[in-house]
């Protein structure tokens, strides 16, 4: 038997015996991971200030991470399973440390971005081997409320980032939102390398560089285009080009993917309606939700006037109602009994009915912006789980792994395209409105630059205008989404029983 042949039967015993321990740090440093994606919201308006940050600025703090990790989940994963998940773990342990280092000492907007995509290349190491591990060291009979565990952890920290960033906030200045995470790196480090044991699969597929770089340039490109829309015009020459690249080099992902034999996308899933419904769901999910928190927490600070921290608290009921629901088992328990169209259809509905709740009844008070916060939860706990399974199930069980990778990829890929789509169409309906503020970097530079009350009025009336549009707008993609992934579902469903009843009648007969 050889080394690696041991060590597999050797992890593969009932559990291990610091499980519960190892659960606890590995969830810890994918809760640190998970909130980086939405901590920052609630520092834009000290970001603007202190290091005269625009809106594109900002955006692209925000969006440098989340591109960046998801353009490199699929390749991170699979480098994972070659080379060892523990040794993985502690990379991105190291990585994501040194990077929110660099990001709570910069001193401006492009070192913050630079220091943001290098937590990403930690996160994606993170993201990818955390659940490895995970069912690495649970027997089958305690997997299931493990990965529950996690499941739930994940939730709680994209949602609960405004909350813990308002309490820094108000307490510290804007770089404790990344310091802080030094910490958990430096004990995640030392209880990795003391507690997990390292797996890995030698034979596995080799890691598809290329096909991670055409992956990450595409998207950001896109991204990059539709953020510079509002700013430069969406017929301008910078935004027409990077447009272009985008969809070249996407293009030319595709067909690399297609052409290769170790693909990091195996585009073959693409043909499974199933695979592709739930997928559009999951992107559609996180792009509401990304988004939605990247409009809510300005709405709260410059529409309704709440300081960072009180900000914070008032998105914290949407990650309540998430966790909560998640507890108790809803979304899983209602699958064998709605089914999954019917499941995610109701799911994405609620989600999108929480936005137009928060778009038509929030600009005046926070009555309705709870209201929206809480239906857009329960949305996102019911449709989440069946979207999962839809997805693990419409692709062979030896592929699991790679399911998940895409299902992280594209979930992540969504977060980033929320903040862009809806961040520029905030930035369009703004500048319509009041048309001599677009040389303005961003809403405090344009209150800044007004000459009295009543110009000032104007503007702030404008932005919430904007706010508002930009939630229903995302509110009518999340619910014709959330519709359409049910139809391909239902489809699909339908194609895979003609087969059985075929089968089943000809046997009668």
């Amino acid at each position: 038997m050889t080394a690696t042949a041991a060590e597999q039967n050797h992890l593969s015993s009932p559990s291990h015996p610091q499980r519960w321990l190892i659960l606890g740090v590995i969830c810890l440093a994918q809760l640190t991971v998970l909130l980086d994606n939405t901590v920052l919201n609630v520092a834009i308006p000290s970001l603007t200030r202190e290091l005269d940050a625009s809106t594109a600025d900002v955006q692209w703090m925000i969006n440098a991470y989340s591109l960046v990790q998801s353009g490199l989940l699929l390749t991170a994963g699979s480098s994972a399973d070659r080379y060892g998940r523990k040794k993985m773990l502690i990379a991105g342990l190291a990585l994501f440390g040194i990077g929110s280092l660099v990001a709570g000492l910069a001193q401006t907007s492009a070192q913050l971005i630079a220091a943001r995509a290098g937590m990403g290349i930690g996160g994606a190491l993170l993201m990818t081997t955390t659940l490895a591990v995970v069912v690495q060291i649970f027997d089958e009979t305690e997997r299931v409320k493990a990965i529950g565990i996690w499941s739930t952890v994940s939730s709680l920290g994209f949602a609960v980032g405004p909350l813990i960033g308002g309490v820094m906030l108000d307490h510290f200045w804007w770089g404790a939102i990344f310091l802080i995470n030094i910490p958990v790196a430096v004990i995640g480090l030392v209880a990795v390398a003391r507690l997990v044991p390292e797996s890995k699969n030698a034979g596995g597929d080799r890691p598809d560089l290329l096909g991670a770089l055409l992956s990450t340039i595409g998207m950001a490109s896109v991204v990059y285009a539709i953020i510079s829309g509002p700013e430069h015009g969406w017929a301008s020459g910078r935004v027409l080009l990077t447009a272009f690249v985008g969809v070249a080099v996407l293009t030319g992902f595709v067909l690399w993917e297609l052409h290769i034999p170790y693909p990091m996308l195996d585009m073959h899933f693409f043909r499974n309606q199933k695979f592709v419904g739930a997928v559009a769901g999951a992107i559609l999910v996180a792009f509401g939700m990304g988004g939605s928190l990247f409009l809510l927490t300005q709405q709260l600070q410059f529409v309704l006037g709440y300081e960072p921290l009180e900000a914070g608290l008032r998105t914290a009921p949407l990650a309540l109602s998430v966790v909560a629901l998640n507890l108790t088992g809803l979304g899983a328990r209602l699958v064998p009994k709605l089914g999954t169209p019917v499941t995610i259809a109701a799911g994405m509905s609620l989600l999108a009915a929480g936005l137009a709740a928060i778009a038509l009844l929030g600009g005046d008070g926070y009555g309705g912006m709870l209201l929206g916060l809480v239906v857009m939860g329960a949305g996102i706990a019911l449709a989440m789980p069946a979207m999962a399974n839809a997805i693990m199930s419409a692709i062979p069980p030896e592929k699991a792994g790679v399911g998940a990778g895409v299902n992280g990829t594209l979930a992540e890929f969504g977060n980033g395209l929320g903040v862009a789509v809806l961040g520029a169409v905030l930035g369009s309906r703004f500048a319509s409105l009041v048309p001599a503020a677009v040389g303005a970097a961003s809403l405090p530079a344009a209150l800044a630059s007004a000459t009295d009350a009543g110009e000032r009025a104007r503007i702030t009336d404008a932005f919430a205008s904007g706010l508002e549009t930009s939630q229903l707008f995302g509110a009518v993609a999340v619910l014709v989404g959330g519709l359409l992934a049910a139809v391909l579902l239902r489809r699909a469903e339908r194609a895979e029983s003609a087969p059985a009843d075929s089968a089943g009648t000809a046997a009668a007969a």
